[in-house]
């Protein structure tokens, strides 16, 4: 049985070119956009974050929390965004883990 492993990007910075080439992979979103809000992140511009799941050093799972998904309403902040789980590992829970709580989301506003 695998063990996950719950990890904001701060945890690692050195996994953010991966993460960013592994959610341009599954959303076809610019890699530099992962990358410009990855880099806000990890230099404490902002407190919405990037989650992710890995099983040993792969990426199996992710999402980001970001200030607007290309929308105006701006009483809709913080959004979540490129939620994806890896087909063998949906169903299991990973994401549940990887996501925060809604007060860490609050205290980051």
């Amino acid at each position: 049985m695998s063990t996950y492993v719950y990890i904001t990007l701060r945890e690692r910075p050195e996994l953010m070119q991966l993460a960013a080439q592994w959610f341009h992979s599954k959303w076809k979103v610019p890699k530099k956009e992962y990358l410009e809000c990855m880099r806000a992140y990890l230099n404490y511009e902002t407190e919405y974050g990037w989650y992710l799941c890995l099983d040993s050093n792969r990426i199996i799972g992710g999402l980001g929390v970001i200030e607007n998904d290309f929308h105006n309403r701006k009483d809709l902040t913080p959004n979540v965004c490129a939620v994806y789980t890896e087909k063998g590992y949906r169903c299991q829970g990973c994401l549940l883990y990887t996501s925060p709580s809604p007060r860490d989301v609050e205290e980051s506003r």
